[in-house]
């Protein structure tokens, strides 16, 4: 007897036929409720549901998310978010399977090759989560196709576009109809995985393909940071390389495109990298999704020397304030927990980031410790860094005088110092 489950009353999953038709206008909450009371969903998605709690996974399996881009980096960061339980997957792609792309794609195997890798991720998705409402689009992104692969109110947008003028595109679009996006910059030619970052677009590093894009955002869209972006601090380790057709000799890659503008295998990539970026956007976009709050390692571009700079500084202004340095309670490591961990390289009155990159080290010169309660010791959880100015204005009030004030900035400070306690068990 063939098995099917209802989903929402509007559309119907067959285990034989695979086939899944849902009503434009479903109620998206309603589905992922009813996919997680079937026993065998809740079964497969146990180890989500103990970790987010039922009512959390089931936003997730409520959830509609479009990858665009499915190569080394897309193709994990849509299996992951299939197998993490995403009701609603939109999968677009233009391009063919290869196979000098088998050293990274998430799925696909020599069967594969010549086929669309939308095709290829939803025929392999289909035997892994086939409740999954999954379309796939054998499409390329432009101004012609944002209507068709952006509309429905997506809950978030994957861009795993390696493409500048599609990238800004895609993303520019994301902004203007106020749509969440994660985007991932360049994964080729690293081999580090320890130096991969979730950040605002205005705060990655070493990353050409950022550099890009963020010239372009602003100068064609005036658009400044505000979208994540996941990248590598790491510098990459081999440039393109000539592109070299079937006689061997250098030849234009542009012969050989599939589309005007976009690489055709000239790229060093060592597969584990992009694979990475892929699960580090799952995991970000899951977590979002889930309503989880997930605080990711602030991306500060400060060398040792710095740290110490601010820790005698904090010495010398504590000997010149109190008499003594006795009272300071935190070491050069502290110091950099403090500077990087609770106020990311910056001034408490700043609420966003100015002197990023490059430009880290020139703020820095600015900045001083200083105690938030002047009654307390100079310790982790009673350190807020400010700029010489803002450190003598703020020694001339008192913290009733702040929290009357500036009731705000006061439950800000004070949260973030609150999960310094935690975090060192005070």
């Amino acid at each position: 007897m063939e098995k099917a489950i209802k989903i929402n009353g509007q559309g119907l999953i067959s285990e034989n036929d695979k086939s899944y038709t849902v009503a434009e206008n479903q109620n998206h909450g309603m589905a992922g409720l009813d996919l997680l009371k079937d026993e065998i969903v809740s079964e497969q998605l146990t180890r989500n549901i103990q970790f987010f709690g039922l009512e959390s996974q089931q936003k997730v399996t409520a959830s509609y998310v479009v990858v665009i881009g499915l190569g080394g980096v897309g193709s994990h960061a849509a299996s992951m978010l299939l197998r993490s339980g995403v009701g609603r997957l939109l999968l677009v792609d233009f391009d063919q399977v290869s196979l000098s792309s088998l050293n990274r794609h998430a799925v696909a195997t020599r069967a594969d090759v010549g086929i669309p890798k939308a095709q290829c991720l939803k025929e392999h998705f289909l035997s892994i989560f086939p409740e999954c409402h999954i379309d796939a689009r054998v499409l390329l992104y432009d101004a012609s196709s944002e209507e068709e692969i952006l509309s429905g109110k997506p809950d978030f947008v994957l861009d795993c576009i390696d493409n500048i003028d599609t990238k800004v595109a895609l993303l520019a679009a994301c902004v203007r109809r106020g749509l969440k996006v994660l985007s991932a910059t360049g994964a080729g030619a690293r081999a580090d995985p320890t130096r991969i970052r979730v950040a605002d677009l205005k705060e990655s590093t070493n990353d050409p393909l950022s550099r890009s894009v963020r010239h372009r955002l602003r100068k064609d869209y005036g658009i400044d940071g505000g979208i994540p972006v996941v990248f590598s601090l790491e510098k990459p380790k081999a440039k393109l390389l000539p592109f070299k057709g079937p006689s061997g000799e250098e030849e234009n890659p542009s012969n050989y495109q599939i589309v005007p503008g976009f690489r055709v295998r000239i790229i060093p990539v060592l597969g584990t990298i992009p694979a990475i970026f892929g699960q580090v956007m799952a995991s970000y976009v899951v977590t979002q999704l889930a309503g989880v709050q997930v605080q990711t390692e602030p991306v500060v571009n400060l060398d040792v020397d710095h740290y110490r700079m601010l820790h005698q500084r904090l010495i010398e202004h504590e000997e010149s304030l109190y008499g003594t340095a006795m009272e300071v309670q935190v070491d050069v490591e502290e110091v950099m927990y403090i500077t990087k961990e609770l106020w990311h390289g910056r001034s408490v009155r700043e609420q966003s980031a100015k002197d990023v990159g490059r430009g880290m080290w020139r703020s820095v010169n600015e900045l001083m410790l200083v105690r938030w309660d002047q009654a307390k010791p100079a310790s982790v959880s009673n350190l807020i860094l400010l700029k010489f100015r803002e450190a003598d204005e703020h020694e001339l009030m008192t913290l009733d005088d702040i929290e009357e004030n500036e009731p705000e900035f006061f439950r800000r400070v004070t949260s973030v110092l609150k999960r310094a306690e935690l975090d060192f068990g005070l």
